[in-house]
């Protein structure tokens, strides 16, 4: 009988795949059900057999490219805890701009009315459950067309106590006839063949890129917003770092004023916004 893997025989083994040491660490951690400082002050404890094989399955997937946070099961957005998987991407740091720009620009809550507000392709419910979070008074609505990224929004909307009205259709066909206080979105909008897409290769193609040069999923936002906005109302976009112009002159071509961009912290352009001048009160958001 040959003998049983320990913690720092199978960190070994990770570090020979190119794991980072820290990666290894968490999905070990996680997997053993203890802390990463229990870890280091019991490198020599040895690891059953079957959670062995499941780690080294895990560490050879992460080598491959696997995100892992679809190996762990969940990240961390804004605080918090979200369950991911490959039906949906990954949230990034750099989308929690556009809950900070939102957040921003989102009124109190007037006597008898709740700021209707939209999240266009959810995915795992990242955005609209971060405003829900942080301004509960608002009337949330997120959208999707994958069944599958719903699911797993549903379902991160239950576990944290938040309350969402997920709907599912293609950019606006989901709310057809209602108008919003303002729309956030971070939709694909890497162009085909970048060479970026080699590396998010797990993570769900129609999520990343809509093909082309990039712009359509943008632009066919933008085309319909103004009648799905409030006058005055904002609508903010996650882009690719070298869109922001070709997005604030789309943004400018609808009609909406006020048109900016934002920074991530890399120093990169990568959210842009502006306000409709289309018509106040009007339509509600879903019911």
């Amino acid at each position: 009988m040959g003998t049983a893997a320990s913690v720092s025989s199978l960190l070994a083994e990770a570090r020979s795949l190119g794991v980072a040491r820290l990666d290894a660490q968490l999905l070990m951690a996680r997997q053993l059900g203890q802390t990463r400082a229990w870890l280091l002050a019991h490198d020599d404890e040895p690891v059953e057999p079957g959670a062995a094989q499941r780690l080294r399955a895990a560490m050879r997937a992460r080598a491959d490219g696997v995100p892992l946070a679809y190996l762990s099961g969940s990240r961390e957005f804004r605080g918090l805890p979200l369950a991911v998987g490959p039906a949906v991407l990954v949230p990034r740091p750099e989308t929690e701009g556009l809950v900070d720009w939102a957040l921003e620009l989102l009124a109190p809550s007037a006597p008898g009315r709740r700021p209707a507000v939209l999240d266009l392709g959810t995915g795992s419910g990242a955005l609209a459950l971060a405003l829900k979070r942080a301004r509960p008074d608002l009337e949330l609505t997120a959208t999707d067309a994958s069944a599958q990224a719903l699911a797993v929004a549903e379902g991160n909307g239950r576990a944290l106590g938040l309350e969402v009205r997920w709907r599912q259709g293609d950019w606006w066909a989901a709310v057809s006839g209602c108008r919003f206080d303002l729309v956030v979105a971070n939709p694909p909008y890497i162009a085909a063949g970048d060479p970026h897409l080699e590396a998010l290769r797990h993570e769900p193609l129609a999520a990343l890129s809509p093909g082309g040069d990039g712009l359509d999923a943008l632009r066919a936002i933008v085309a319909g917003a103004p009648s799905h906005l409030h006058g005055g109302a904002s609508l903010l976009l996650e882009h690719g770092h070298d869109q922001g112009a070709a997005v604030r002159a789309l943004l400018a071509a609808a009609g909406f004023v006020g048109v900016a961009t934002r920074r991530d912290l890399a120093g990169f352009e990568r959210l842009s916004g502006g306000r409709s001048v289309g018509p106040t009160g009007g339509l509600p958001g879903p019911g």
